[in-house]
């Protein structure tokens, strides 16, 4: 796609500091890994940390699919009913559980509170890549049309 078509069709590539503000400004992302060769995707709730995200989980699938040393990837997005725009944020990379002792105890006081009951006990942080996002016009009906 080109700049004119971005102009176009009201296209705008967010810098990686507006993906962080998009980010941060959600409660529920997806989580995107690779399980036996084929893609899962997770909802979470997280917490943006400098510029990683972290979420809580137990053990599972989940968890070790995070952990199963291939890319990751993190998504939100969002509406904004009164401008009709909507915003897409990605957050590709590596992720990992917390290992140095002050890095535990760091992770630990983070404000993260898992909606699905159960033990949450394992920390995965995600460390970018890369992080990309953009924001956009909702065409007329987009916003509002029921699905059936």
């Amino acid at each position: 796609m080109t700049d004119q078509d971005d102009a176009l069709y009201g296209i705008k590539h967010l810098t990686p500091a507006e993906c962080w503000d998009a980010i941060r400004s959600a409660e529920v992302g997806r989580l995107g890994v690779i399980i036996d060769g084929r893609p899962e995707i997770f909802p979470v709730n997280y917490t943006v940390d400098g510029e990683t995200v972290v979420f809580r989980t137990g053990e599972g699938t989940k968890l070790d699919g995070a952990l199963s040393g291939n890319p990751v990837v993190f998504e939100v997005d969002g509406l904004d009913p009164e401008s009709k725009r909507a915003w897409s944020a990605v957050v590709k990379g590596e992720a990992g559980m917390p290992e140095s002792t002050r890095d535990i105890v760091e992770t630990l006081e983070l404000p993260i509170f898992p909606w699905q009951g159960g033990i949450k006990s394992r920390y995965v942080r995600i460390v970018p890549d890369e992080v990309t996002g953009r924001r956009f016009r909702v065409q007329a009906g987009g916003a509002a049309t029921p699905r059936r």
